[in-house]
């Protein structure tokens, strides 16, 4: 029987809001990231010990942390650079008397920053509605200090907790608003340098606390385009646990760029579009851009989605036909990232991906229902979706878990 809209509930506990508070996974927000608890249920269901787990689309590492907290070995995929920096330095494990060194460092960098207007600042555009004037040059010269005293960001597990101290500062010091999915701005807040660098102590201390906490498996994340792993050992992985983007045009490139241009993965707006271009689901600059000449890889694709890009393209709206193209899109790409992740899988492999449905001109994207076909199709059984819980958007946007085998 089907659950009654008004019968789910939003469960704050599913989403990163219950992430933040939960150590090395409340370094950083990132907004899509889903829940820790979430994960651990499923692990707790679906693995066994020794398993090996599987990661296609890493995010902020999410299941990698969760799956070494619990004593599993996992890798995780990821194309953006910057989120497989940060993913690996939330999955090491740390020296207790290597972190007490670093934090005496950190203390006595911190005495000797040199105020001055005339240091770097991102190429971001129309930075002051990000932070106020005063602000920026204070977070210029913070970290014209921290490179002085620990270098650019680089391999160095140690040194890059400073810098993801850093780029928790900037978030919180900056004039986004995070009260919905996408990103707005609020009036611009003017910060005292006593007021910016007592913040930066409190952030790296927890970072630091939370860093010593022992991990007792193996997580790991690597390059690579979900699309098309081009990954030499065939059958390595027991599960998947995963949250694809959701076709629903919000972009991570929009809410990574402020850490990705301080930190300098992103040099300007042309790579953001450009890497945006290459990730499922992307909508930023180029990307959009780009769908006016794009053909599908795939044929026969479920019914149910030519008849809503279909839908979506009659309607009476200047961007109709773009957004149909980006569904269409988007599905193509689930396929074949379904398709090459399959040779990964062992056999009787469990693979729980949560998805999101979408809404485009009052047309409903059912995205559980074209996965699970694309599944059916490529070779999976005993396919299920579950719902998980009504998301704060528009009524009728829901979250599910589509949870199948491969080839039992």
């Amino acid at each position: 029987m089907q659950t009654k809209l008004f019968d789910i509930t939003k469960r704050a506990d599913y989403t990163f809001k219950y992430n933040t508070k939960l150590g090395r996974h409340g370094w950083l927000r990132l907004t899509p990231a889903y829940s820790v608890k979430l994960v651990e249920e499923i692990i707790r269901s679906d693995c066994k010990k020794g398993d090996v787990i599987l990661d296609p689309f890493s995010g902020t590492a999410t299941t990698g942390l969760v799956a070494s907290e619990m004593g599993f070995s996992s890798v995780s995929y990821e194309i953006n650079p910057f989120l497989i920096w940060f993913g690996n330095i939330k999955c090491h494990n740390y020296s207790v008397n290597e972190l007490d060194i670093l934090q005496k460092q950190f203390n006595q960098c911190l005495e000797k920053i040199v105020m001055s207007d005339g240091f770097w600042v991102p190429p971001i555009h129309n930075i002051e509605r990000w932070w106020h004037a005063d602000t920026l040059m204070i977070l210029a010269s913070i970290r014209n200090r921290l490179v002085e005293t620990f270098g650019e960001p680089n391999g160095n597990h140690y040194h890059n907790l400073v810098w993801v101290a850093f780029s928790r500062l900037i978030i919180e010091t900056s004039s986004a608003a995070f009260n919905h999915v996408s990103m707005s701005f609020k009036d611009t807040t003017q910060y005292g340098f006593t007021q910016i660098k007592s913040l930066l102590q409190t952030i790296f201390s927890n970072i630091i606390h939370s860093a010593k906490t022992t991990l007792t498996g193996y997580a790991q994340v690597i390059h690579a385009d979900s699309k098309a792993l081009e990954i030499k050992e065939k059958e390595c992985f027991d599960a998947v646990i995963t949250s694809p983007p959701y076709p629903n045009r919000i972009s991570y490139i929009r809410e990574l760029r402020p850490y990705m241009y301080w930190v300098k993965f992103l040099k300007n707006g042309a790579d953001a579009g450009a890497l945006d271009w290459e990730t499922i689901g992307g909508t930023w600059g180029i990307a959009t851009s780009n769908l006016k000449n794009w053909t599908p890889t795939n044929k026969n694709l479920p019914a149910h989605l030519y008849d809503v890009c279909d839908k979506i393209s009659r309607c009476e709206d200047k961007n109709a036909e773009t957004m149909s193209k980006y569904v269409h899109k988007y599905f193509d790409n689930i396929y074949s990232h379904l398709l090459n992740m399959s040779v990964l899988l062992k056999p009787n492999a469990k693979v729980n991906y949560i998805v999101g449905n979408s809404s485009f001109y009052g047309h409903f994207v059912e995205t559980q229902d074209i996965i699970a076909e694309c599944m059916k199709q490529i070779g999976f059984t005993i396919i299920a979706i579950n719902t998980i819980r009504r998301r704060n958007t528009k009524k009728g946007l829901l979250e599910y878990n589509i949870r199948a085998y491969f080839n039992i």
